[in-house]
C-alpha cells in the first residue's frame, strides 16, 4: 500500500475502483466511512464508483474506526473480522454490504 493516510487513500481509492468495472457490476449502494476525525462516501451506481469526502444523505453501510486501525487494516496488520469482534471496527446498516468490503477496501 502506496498511501500512508487515510486522505491518500480515498483520494486514489476512486480510479482504483473504476480501474475495473467488472468488480463493480450490479453494486448499487452507499457506503460512509467514518475514520477518526475525516468523513468519506463511496457510492456505487451503475458500474461505477464515485468518492467523495463528507457524509452521504443516505448510506446503506457505515463503517466507523479509529486511523491508525484503519490503516493497520489495509496494510494487513489487522485483521477486519478480529477488529470487528474486538470494536475497533463498527458497522451500522447493512451487514450484507460489510461483508463485501473486503472485495473493494484492498483495490
Amino acid at each position: 500500500m502506496a498511501e500512508t493516510t487515510v486522505r491518500e487513500y480515498f483520494e486514489s481509492l476512486e480510479s482504483k475502483l473504476n480501474a475495473d468495472p467488472s468488480k463493480l457490476a450490479g453494486m448499487s449502494s452507499v457506503y460512509q466511512f467514518k475514520v477518526g476525525e475525516e468523513s468519506y462516501n463511496v457510492a456505487f451506481t451503475d458500474g461505477k464508483a464515485a468518492v467523495a469526502t463528507g457524509d452521504a444523505p443516505n448510506p446503506n453501510c457505515t463503517v466507523t474506526m479509529a486511523q491508525n486501525d484503519f490503516l493497520d487494516m489495509l496494510g494487513g496488520k489487522l485483521n477486519s473480522q478480529m477488529a470487528f469482534m474486538t470494536g475497533k471496527l463498527k458497522v451500522a446498516g447493512d451487514m450484507g454490504l460489510a461483508l463485501k468490503l473486503g472485495s473493494f477496501l484492498k483495490v
